[in-house]
């Protein structure tokens, strides 16, 4: 039994969030509320109050008379999003190019650091993590608080594919490459180049989208 504790319904909603990106609730799948309030150690009105946050974010769809089920993106609406979100990651990349603090600067380098450490592990788990946070401090270095908002919602509904990408071969070393060039590119205060970066960096096109079209059955395989 998992054991929640303090902000319930928050603390809910981010463990049933992260339960869907690393695949352990997988597209398609039912979220039994009787099932998940025994797992978490709750009565079902906080995991029906976390269901519905979930909802509202386009994460899990509720459905009448049938519950809960994790959103199943199709292909065709995947790379829709992902064009929306090289855009708002391009949007954030050009305000930070030209806004970001020195201190700013600096916490956006080591956030790389992490990143070249995971990947230096072969650890695409590991880096899928620090590559979240690398982005948010792009998001937050925006100073654009709406659109930072914007960027990490459709971040978080991304999160399962996004994750699935860095499994493809060699994903995380070339990531890390295009992360180097972003770096450089907000630090010299390129906003330009910032953007052009960006957006290649999270298109999904050619190779990429067929790589994770092949890949998209194994994220929808159901548990045992």
């Amino acid at each position: 039994m998992m054991k929640i504790s303090q902000n319930i319904p928050e603390t809910l909603f981010e463990s049933i969030e992260e339960m869907i990106a690393v695949g352990k609730l997988k597209p398609g799948q039912h979220l039994d509320e009787t099932t998940l309030a025994a797992e978490f150690g709750v009565s079902r009105t906080p995991i029906r109050e976390a269901l519905i946050q979930l909802a509202s974010m386009g994460i899990i769809v509720m459905r009448p008379r049938r519950g809960a089920v994790v959103a199943d993106i199709g292909p065709q609406q995947l790379i829709e999003m992902f064009e929306v979100m090289a855009e708002f990651e391009a949007m954030c990349g050009r305000l930070a190019a030209r806004r970001m603090s020195p201190a700013e600067h600096s916490a956006l380098l080591t956030a790389h650091q992490a990143c070249k450490e995971a990947c230096d592990a072969a650890d695409p788990d590991e880096y899928f993590y620090r590559n979240e946070t690398f982005h948010d401090q792009i998001y937050a270095g925006s100073r654009n608080i709406f659109l930072a908002e914007q960027a990490r919602s459709l971040h978080r509904r991304l999160r399962p594919y996004r994750r699935l990408q860095l499994r493809v071969r060699d994903r995380t070393k070339v990531s890390y490459a295009e992360h180097e060039q972003i770096v450089q590119a907000i630090i010299a205060g390129n906003s330009d180049l910032t953007v052009e970066l960006l957006r290649q960096h999270i298109t999904v096109q050619g190779q990429r989208f067929a790589d994770l079209i092949a890949s998209l059955p194994l994220l929808n395989e159901k548990t045992a």
